[in-house]
């Protein structure tokens, strides 16, 4: 296991042992980056009908019941290995609920687990946009979000893929490495390009900026 963090190796040991609240105490660990994850990646179509929520329940129902394997032998990240699980729901619940409507193969990333969701330019545009709440404020939102919709629609699938997984659900370069397939040198030099892309593509967008919290380019791959 590549964590070292102490509160997590004495949790999964609990676990290990069928400690029934070291396995709540997990996941409340990593509920808020999970709820992140997938309020990205869901449907769009799916608002009203479904919400994070239900995807993190039907994924810690999973979790607790393969969490005793993992924590015998932890190999890789746990939180990878987490994020895996309820990636997995997500896909089951878009199959459930859309069918054969759901977005064709090709919106989705190739990741090492398998074929996910791909986050939505819907909402890496609302998470660009920040919150503009007056009447004044929506009005300029909705038109400023399809025009950074539009620009993020231009943009590779892989280089919105790293931004998701750095600069929004905020993962560090080594576990975004692991999910792409890359090096670690190969994961960060891509994510500077693509946010030296996306900045390329928000400059052609009037009056974003000001409005919008644009992602900077960093160089930390903690």
């Amino acid at each position: 296991m590549s964590e070292q963090n102490p509160e997590l190796v004495i949790l999964l040991k609990r676990a290990a042992e069928s400690d029934s609240a070291a396995v709540g105490e997990l996941f409340e660990l990593y509920r808020e980056r999970l709820r992140r994850m997938v309020h990205l990646r869901m449907d769009c179509r799916l608002q009203g009908r479904l919400d994070a929520s239900d995807v993190l329940q039907e994924a810690f129902l999973e979790y607790a019941r393969s969490l005793p394997d993992f924590a015998r032998k932890p190999e890789g990240s746990f939180y990878l290995w987490l994020r895996c699980l309820a990636e997995r729901k997500l896909h089951a619940l878009h199959r459930r609920h859309l069918g054969t409507h759901m977005r064709d193969a090709g919106r989705e990333v190739s990741l090492l687990q398998g074929a996910a969701p791909e986050a939505s330019s819907v909402m890496l545009a609302a998470q660009l946009l920040g919150k503009l709440t007056t009447p004044t404020q929506a009005l300029l939102r909705a038109e400023l979000q399809a025009q950074v919709q539009k620009a993020l629609d231009e943009m590779e699938p892989i280089d919105r893929e790293v931004l998701a997984l750095r600069h929004y659900e905020q993962l560090n370069n080594r576990e975004a490495a692991e999910l792409l397939g890359l090096s670690e040198a190969a994961a960060s030099i891509r994510f500077i390009r693509a946010l030296r892309r996306l900045k390329e593509l928000l400059a052609r967008v009037p009056d974003l900026l000001g409005e919008a919290d644009q992602p900077g380019e960093t160089t930390d791959d903690a």
